[in-house]
């Protein structure tokens, strides 16, 4: 009687192996051939099962894309914030969050290419995408808090931040390059620009007579 718990055990542990392959096979082929171009035949060939087990593990592309979103953000977690909220100057915290976050893109840029490529063309990858835009509007948001402006001001500034923290921005600097202590200078300089101007201009509609 001993001998059943045991076996629904491996069989269990033997289940999860076989799981665990094909989402790594699939994180494999998502980043070099994109998801789009990844066949059920190519994934059940890398992760050595059959094509039936692969759909047994996952009906659907909801069901596979999630599990290696899981994974893969797993192993490539995004810069940790805690690394620059405790910078009180602006521009220092701006130059710090942009620097981190272009490393992290220089880093990972092959399947941030692949996935943006077909996140118009497969649905299913929108919800695992959804991570990533909470995290850079996060990023945005925490951004934008540091500096001194008004309403007018925020909104340019979070305009200005929404664009450069966007990773086709990125890419195209990157294509051109730009090294990412570079583009986070270019970025910084601009906002501080736009902060000056905003606070200018409203110095100087204080001072005109009504």
């Amino acid at each position: 009687m001993k001998k059943r718990p045991y076996r629904l055990k491996l069989r269990a542990e033997q289940q999860a192996h076989t799981r665990q392959r094909i989402v790594e096979a699939a994180v494999a082929l998502h980043e070099q051939v994109g998801p789009r171009n990844t066949t059920i035949s190519a994934l059940a060939e890398r992760a050595g099962v059959q094509r039936l087990t692969v759909y047994r593990h996952f009906p659907d592309d909801q069901a596979l894309f999630a599990a290696c979103s899981a994974h893969w953000f797993g192993l490539n977690p995004p810069p940790d914030g805690r690394a620059w909220r405790n910078l009180a100057d602006p521009a220092a915290r701006s130059r710090a969050a942009l620097g981190a976050l272009y490393g992290y893109f220089r880093r990972t840029a092959r399947m941030w290419r692949s996935l943006y490529r077909d996140l118009e063309l497969l649905p299913a990858l929108d919800e695992p995408m959804a991570q990533a835009r909470a995290y850079l509007e996060g990023l945005t948001g925490d951004l934008v808090a540091a500096w001194r402006a008004g309403p007018g001001a925020r909104r340019a500034l979070k305009a200005a931040l929404g664009h450069c923290v966007a990773f086709a921005t990125w890419d195209s600097l990157a294509r051109e390059g730009l090294k990412d202590a570079e583009m986070a200078d270019a970025v910084v300089r601009w906002l501080e620009a736009l902060a000056n101007q905003r606070a200018a201009a409203g110095r100087v509609r204080a001072i005109m007579p009504a």
